[in-house]
């Protein structure tokens, strides 16, 4: 038993360094997250934008996507949308040419999924006599704000290369999953990617909303074809120095899963990603930047580190669970405490407090903030999702999210 126990002390407080570390840091940028100001357009339209969605049966949902788009406040002339009508056995391609769209008809039963998608669409556009500034990806279930591209040309005069864009949700409040879900989403667009915006830190890419310009797209190669595409392309960008930015005013409206377990098998999917992607460029990433003193390249080797920013809470309050319990578990009695119960009670107060804080800086709809009662139990289903994803991290093959509110615009704003 003595040697159990030892072995249990060097495990729990390995936990408590490193959760009580990622909990603290995140507190700490988290309070960055506070300040934004809307910044006013500054440029005429200039850039060209090829528009592309990369869509697997979707014809509920892709219609108002390309009608959002066509209404941009942006000259026609000046940007076409492209749609890869990606392995579908349904009316997706119809329903995409009859709302204006460009089609692009892809048969390949073996490289599957959105990252091969959009490789195979970029050779396509690269191989056509059309030349583009930069492209801008969305998924089809989007819908896409009317300021959209003009933000986006603006920030691409201004110098910037990959961008990102804010990322909505369009049903929050169909279930107490979506809801959680877009409160999850509030969270991490204002305290999360403002903040790393205010510090002149990269940006997380979401895969949708996305900016990027033609010529840097050309020399690096998308060569991103894994679960989470936007990821690897993401810290492929940090690798080279070229800092990807949070766009907050560009707003894109994302569908969310109404039921759990479709919640959760789309989670295990990034998951999946995210630790292959962590396999390869973590450790080099952390490595760069105590190497050049690159803030920067730290922090993505970070976000690497932890594979959810929403498993921090669940790993403090799992932690604050840990140490409430261990005076009544004789397996645990033996077990040193590093960090004090008062220590886990902070930081788990502090954590939770920024979800109202930040759907009160976001100005979101007051039935948000019933949300955040069962919002609790939803982080919880983070834990399990991450442990298998852990232990299925090889898996490549792709799982597509049955798309089904066909939501417009306009319906949307007066909600």
């Amino acid at each position: 038993m003595p040697l159990l126990h030892a072995m249990l002390n060097v495990v729990y407080l390995a936990m408590q360094l490193f959760t009580g570390a990622i909990g603290v840091y995140q507190i700490v940028m988290s309070l960055f997250g506070i300040w934004h100001k809307r910044e006013p357009i500054r440029h005429d339209p200039a850039k060209r934008f090829a528009v592309i969605i990369a869509a697997h049966n979707e014809e509920r949902v892709i219609g108002p996507l390309i009608d959002s788009l066509t209404a941009q406040e942006y000259p026609k002339a000046l940007f076409d949308i492209h749609v890869i009508a990606d392995n579908c056995t349904d009316h997706t391609a119809d329903v995409a040419r009859r709302h204006g769209a460009v089609v692009h008809i892809r048969t390949d039963h073996e490289k599957r999924g959105k990252g091969f998608a959009i490789e195979w669409m970029l050779e396509r556009l690269w191989s056509s006599n059309v030349q583009y500034d930069a492209i801008v990806m969305f998924d089809a279930d989007n819908l896409v704000a009317p300021d959209f591209l003009r933000i986006m040309n603006d920030k691409l005069i201004e110098g910037n290369k990959v961008i990102q864009g804010y990322l909505g949700v369009k049903n929050p409040f169909d279930t107490w999953v979506s809801v959680s879900m877009a409160i999850s989403y509030w969270y991490s667009n204002r305290m999360w990617q403002n903040a790393r915006q205010n510090l002149h830190l990269s940006s997380s890419l979401g895969g949708t909303g996305l900016c990027i310009d033609m010529a840097l797209l050309k020399e690096m190669g998308w060569g991103a074809t894994g679960l989470t595409e936007d990821l690897e392309f993401g810290v492929r960008c940090v690798e080279r120095g070229i800092i990807p930015i949070w766009a907050h005013d560009a707003v894109v409206y994302d569908e969310k899963p109404t039921t759990l377990l479709a919640s959760m098998r789309q989670r295990l999917r990034w998951m999946q990603g995210h630790f292959h992607c962590a396999k390869h460029h973590m450790v080099p990433l952390l490595m760069a930047g105590i190497r050049e003193r690159n803030f920067v390249k730290f922090d993505a080797g970070v976000y690497l580190f932890q594979p959810a920013r929403f498993l921090i809470l669940f790993l403090t309050s799992l932690m604050l669970l840990l140490q409430i319990s261990t005076p009544h578990t004789s397996l645990m009695s033996h077990v040193a405490s590093f960090l004090p119960t008062d220590f886990w009670v902070a930081v788990n107060v502090f954590l939770y407090l920024q979800m109202p804080l930040a759907l009160f800086l976001e100005r979101v709809n007051w039935k948000a903030y019933v949300g955040l009662i069962l919002l609790p139990f939803f982080l919880w289903t983070w834990g399990p999702v991450v442990f298998q994803a852990y232990f299925t991290k090889t898996n490549r093959r792709w799982a597509h999210t049955v798309h089904k509110r066909a939501i417009r615009l306009d319906e949307l704003r007066s909600r």
